[in-house]
């Protein structure tokens, strides 16, 4: 996508789409990659299913602290992940996983709701959803070393 409320980023990675679903839905794994390189994680409420909450703390690599209030809109296993971003900055997350060979083509749209938000961020953390995939990839690497 390539409108001017959308950050877009796409990377074929080397899982299979069940393990990079599973890393969305288990909190310990998502704690571990959520959220650009340094910032660490605090889940408070994960209800992981349609409608579900997700209120966790985003600790940056400043002392920084960072509140996030999302709700889980969709989810179909091995497939797709959306979430919406229920306090500022307003936004819907669409992850779309899609085999490729041995690994899985990962899709990661994010679109604000307004185009002015959505230059402000990627003015500010332009690459960070590329160190959230990177940090994913390590994330998953580590498990299937540890399986």
């Amino acid at each position: 996508m390539s409108d001017d409320k959308t950050l877009s980023t796409e990377r074929t990675l080397p899982h299979p789409p069940e393990a990079i679903y599973g890393a969305f839905s288990s909190p310990d794994l998502l704690a571990l990659w959520w959220g650009p390189e340094g910032f660490t994680n605090t889940f408070e409420t994960f209800e992981f299913r349609p409608g579900g909450r997700w209120k966790f703390m985003m600790h940056g690599p400043d002392g920084s602290d960072y509140l996030n209030e999302s709700r889980f809109e969709e989810l179909v296993p091995g497939a797709k992940v959306v979430i919406r971003h229920d306090c500022l900055p307003h936004f819907t997350l669409t992850i779309e996983l899609i085999p490729a060979g041995e690994g899985t083509h990962l899709t990661w749209n994010q679109v604000f709701d307004d185009a002015e938000t959505a230059r402000a961020v990627k003015a500010r953390a332009g690459s960070a959803n590329e160190q959230n995939l990177d940090r994913l990839t390590r994330v998953l690497d580590g498990a299937a070393g540890a399986a």
